[in-house]
């Protein structure tokens, strides 16, 4: 589904602090599948998982989304690849405080121009399928973190995606929390979505609900995983 080949990223590029993340990264990524990229601080996972989504440019290299170069698309057009094809779960949620878990939800589908009506009762929807239909009208600050990682599921939902980006999911949940997500994330894939995470949880990384483990250490895949 995803294709990655020869994908370098540089950041301060040409400056004294030049710094290259990523250096000649080839992965191919199968749908339907949860692959979990793994590796210590600055081994670049987090670089290449926005580069996985689209949320980033590599300085060289290509990409290839459902046998479709994207690499050069003109910023606009890869807006409306973002949109339609990946949900985006934060590592901090990025939830927008003073605003409702329904309002939050509904908020990366408004570009649709879907009536109100039919955006409405989506997210209730979402909200729903995840056991927050009853804290739909609480202020997101109001949330306990569990709830709020489930409002920032259903929001990445909400645009039905194909492909489901997290970062560092389970880093400010506790255990039961933790595995609670990981339940998620298998009817996810049930559903016929692709997961993509970063992680270095052991519970995460571990989970028989995780199909490939990806390893990198500075900025280079050190094992690849089993990509069956």
């Amino acid at each position: 589904m995803i294709e990655l080949k020869d994908i370098h990223k540089a950041f301060n590029q040409g400056r004294e602090n030049e710094y290259w993340a990523l250096s000649g990264i080839d992965l191919t990524l199968e749908g339907r599948k949860v692959t979990a990229l793994r590796g210590p601080s600055g081994s670049g996972k987090t670089t290449l998982l926005t580069i996985l989504g689209c949320l980033a440019r590599p300085t060289r290299g290509r990409i290839r989304l459902k046998e479709e170069d994207v690499s050069g698309l003109p910023e606009r057009f890869l807006t409306g690849v973002r949109r339609s094809t990946f949900g985006f779960v934060f590592q901090q949620f990025n939830l927008v405080r003073g605003l409702s878990a329904l309002e939050n939800v509904m908020l990366p589908a408004y570009p649709l121009g879907l009536p109100r009506h039919e955006l409405l009762a989506r997210a209730e929807a979402r909200l729903a399928g995840l056991q927050l239909g009853h804290r739909r009208e609480a202020r997101v600050e109001w949330l306990s973190g569990g709830e709020q990682q489930r409002v920032a599921i259903a929001r990445a939902l909400i645009n039905d995606p194909e492909i489901v980006i997290a970062d560092e999911p389970t880093a400010n949940l506790d255990t039961a929390l933790s595995r609670q997500f990981m339940g998620i994330l298998e009817a996810l894939v049930d559903e016929g979505r692709t997961v993509i995470l970063t992680s270095h949880d052991p519970l995460v990384v571990e989970s028989t609900v995780v199909d490939r483990v990806v390893t990198l250490r500075d900025g280079r895949i050190v094992d690849p995983g089993n990509a069956a």
